[in-house]
């Protein structure tokens, strides 16, 4: 029985003829190693067992004929005989060889994964990060805002008591003298007093603060009181830290509307304040739904 060629080497192995000469040619025949790398590299490619037009001779693992050596050449020496029991030891170690390939692709597939995964996880991890540095960055802004509003509503109380107080001085002093040399002044007197009262009803009905309600899509609500010169904005944002997963829980802002008269609050609205948009001293407030994309 003569020894096996690398191409019958393959053969027994399990591999297709024609992939096993392709591997073969395409490593320039440099041994049964050489060849099963190749396969094991290329064995998902979808032309693997497109043929070669390449003639096959040596390179594909067999012998060549007088006629392809051409004349004036040696066929060589004659093989040695391998007994059953050789031609099976060395499919053995054929076939150990294919497994450790194999094992060594499997690890290599395996520590890419595991670096996929890293990866996957830093960005995730990243992402989280920022959204929740620009998350603290809202609440920051939204906090300074509320302060800054709370010291310009201070300073026009301020502003409005002491306009009162000079109403009084200057009633007190222009009808003070008066009241001891004339008898009629008190039916006089109550002239002015209702131009006072009209001065003094806006902070009478000036609300500091107003409740607000918001009615999530899946039926729940949300209550909380802001300052009535407060955005809208700041109850855009409240609703968007307490909604939950109900509404995705993603990054697009919520669309507002009010309850009666139905109407869609827009961008520019949220930079106006509760005030000025009629929603003190109480409103109700829509989450809209939705579309589904």
């Amino acid at each position: 029985m003569a020894e096996l060629t690398a191409l019958e080497s393959l053969l027994e192995m399990g591999f297709p003829k024609g992939r096993a000469e392709k591997a073969l040619a395409l490593t320039g025949n440099q041994g049964i190693e050489a060849a099963m790398d190749w396969l094991m590299e290329h064995e998902d490619d979808p032309d693997v067992d497109e043929p070669l037009a390449t003639p096959l001779g040596h390179i594909l693992g067999r012998e060549p004929t007088p006629t392809e050596q051409g004349p004036g050449s040696a066929v060589g020496e004659s093989k040695p005989i391998l007994t059953e029991e050789e031609r099976q030891e060395q499919t053995k170690r054929m076939l150990e060889l294919v497994a450790q390939k194999q094992r060594e692709r499997e690890e290599r597939e395996e520590r890419e994964a595991l670096e996929r995964e890293r990866q996957r996880r830093r960005q995730g991890q990243e992402l989280s990060a920022a959204r929740q540095r620009l998350q603290e960055d809202e609440m920051r802004r939204a906090a300074e805002e509320r302060r800054r509003e709370k010291a310009e509503e201070l300073a026009a109380r301020q502003r409005v008591r002491e306009k009162i107080e000079r109403d009084k001085a200057e009633r007190a002093k222009k009808y003070g003298g008066h009241v001891g040399s004339q008898p009629c002044p008190p039916t006089t007197e109550p002239g002015p007093v209702p131009s006072s009262p009209s001065k003094e009803p806006p902070t009478k009905r000036e609300y500091d603060q107003c409740r607000i309600q918001v009615r999530l899509p899946d039926g729940s609500s949300l209550t909380q009181t802001f300052r009535a010169r407060e955005q809208l904005a700041a109850v855009r944002l409240y609703v968007e830290l307490h909604r939950g997963e109900e509404l995705g829980g993603g990054q697009d802002p919520v669309q507002l509307l009010s309850g009666f008269p139905r109407r869609a609050f827009s961008e520019a609205d949220m930079e106006r304040p509760l005030q000025e948009l009629g929603l003190v001293p109480s409103a109700v407030l829509i989450v809209a739904k939705k579309c589904p994309g």
